[in-house]
């Protein structure tokens, strides 16, 4: 095993590097700001020339997978340059063709869930919380908008998207959110990927990957670019997407003018 710290990620190269264990370093909230953004994305980039590599298992340092991207950043004088940018991490996953699993402990929010759904495989411990509250900051998730119908349903993703609320594990369970309850996820996620992937043919599990997402979510990045795009040119021009930003970074509920 091979590690190296890079703040805030912690990468370890395991099985002669056919399994990488990338960890959120950056506790409690392992909030996804840019410089956790901007790692991530080069893990993902050196990872699609690792061709030994067959899995990168991604959790969060201690109690919490992530309370998700960095409110701040969404303000409207920033969120410009931070929402592209978070997008080309979700893009570089893409690209690099690799098995994704993640590992949830107790809270997986906003951005975090989308990493986390995101992912071929999501294992969660039982006491682990998902929630997509974008829309009580009056906004939303352009990735979690695309992913979630793909992965639980049209009903439970405008459930999660358009409530805000946040779910159990065993809730999550039931309708696909993630696969599998661990007391220790982080185990079953290396157990899982040493039983059924790291047997396969590491070129021939990327080929099989690009056919699994080509089928499973058509045209992704077209459909971000949309949603990006929408996101800068339209929701933030309205009073309530400065507003519920605003009122979350002052720690006061938002007046909305429902415009």
């Amino acid at each position: 095993m091979s590690a190296i710290r890079t703040e805030p990620i912690r990468l370890e190269r395991l099985e002669d590097g056919a399994l990488w264990r990338v960890v959120l370093d950056a506790p409690p909230a392992n909030v996804l700001d840019t410089s956790m953004i901007v790692a991530l994305t080069r893990v993902f980039e050196e990872a699609a020339t690792a061709w030994q590599l067959k899995a990168v298992t991604i959790e969060g340092e201690g109690e919490h997978f992530s309370y998700g991207a960095s409110v701040a950043e969404h303000a409207p004088d920033v969120v410009g340059d931070m929402l592209p940018r978070f997008h080309a991490m979700f893009l570089s996953m893409q690209d690099a063709a690799v098995f994704t699993i993640a590992v949830v402990r107790g809270r997986c929010l906003g951005g975090g869930l989308e990493v986390a759904a995101f992912c071929h495989r999501a294992i969660a411990a039982p006491d682990a919380q998902l929630g997509q509250p974008e829309i009580q900051l009056g906004v939303f998730a352009p990735v979690a908008s695309i992913v979630l119908p793909a992965r639980v349903g049209y009903g439970a993703a405008a459930d999660l998207c358009l409530s805000g609320r946040t779910v159990t594990a065993d809730h999550a369970r039931a309708t696909g959110l993630v696969d599998d309850l661990a007391p220790d996820p982080g185990q079953a996620a290396s157990d899982y990927a040493r039983e059924h992937l790291l047997p396969r043919s590491a070129s021939s599990l990327r080929h099989a990957n690009r056919a699994w997402r080509h089928g499973s979510l058509p045209d992704f990045e077209t459909r971000l670019r949309d949603l990006e795009q929408s996101y800068l040119s339209r929701l933030m021009q309205t009073h309530d997407a400065a507003e519920g930003i605003g009122a979350f970074l002052d720690k006061r509920k938002p007046v909305w003018s429902d415009a």
